[in-house]
């Protein structure tokens, strides 16, 4: 027996997610520490758009974790686990800024230009002259539905389907909001910048 479970411990790499999943339902609750490994540097990542503080950060994960272990046995393994397990990581980071922030404000101190980037060009099409202070106060402007799918769109290269599953809305709904966030975060920068002369 000790045998087979080291075999399969050498190969617990080579599994995804949700084989993972059903292993640690079915077998071995300890090899949860193997999600807790993949995912703590993508969600910790993923909790900085929305959360400053370095300890706060690290709380709300283990929220996200300790949330996410107790129910596993809800987790449907013919479904992605990465979209389950951002869509507690999203309702956990929402909860968090709603309690002790005003208005879901978030933070941009570690956001690059990405937002500006190939996929929005936001400078080209509106000619600003846009840094990263200029584009965090505007983005901090926009509608929280708005910010939600722009951050998972943009930031955490979630596909469309990926984020209609975390967010619980229609895949139409989410193509509507990046649209229109796109838009209103343009005429935020008009407003408060105006165009270059």
């Amino acid at each position: 027996m000790a045998v087979l479970y080291y075999n399969q411990s050498m190969s617990i790499e080579n599994l995804s997610d949700e084989e993972l999943i059903v292993k640690i339902r079915e077998k071995d609750p300890e090899l949860y520490a193997e999600i807790i490994q993949r995912y703590q540097s993508k969600l910790s990542h993923y909790l900085r758009k929305f959360i400053k503080d370095f300890d706060e950060i690290e709380d709300v994960l283990q929220d996200i974790f300790i949330k996410t272990y107790k129910n596993l046995y809800g987790f449907n393994p013919d479904k992605r686990f990465s979209s389950w397990i951002y869509r507690i990581a999203h309702n956990e980071a929402i909860n968090h800024i709603k309690k002790y922030y005003n208005r879901g404000r978030i933070s941009f101190d570690e956001l690059e230009y990405e937002i500006i980037g190939e996929k929005m060009d936001l400078a080209e099409r509106i000619d600003l002259k846009i840094d990263r202070e200029k584009i965090g106060l505007a983005f901090n402007d926009l509608k929280l539905k708005y910010k939600e799918v722009i951050l998972l769109y943009y930031f955490e290269d979630r596909s469309y389907e990926e984020i209609s599953d975390i967010l619980r809305m229609p895949v139409s709904t989410v193509g509507t909001y990046i649209s229109r966030g796109k838009k209103q975060l343009k005429e935020i920068l008009l407003k408060k910048y105006g165009r270059e002369k």
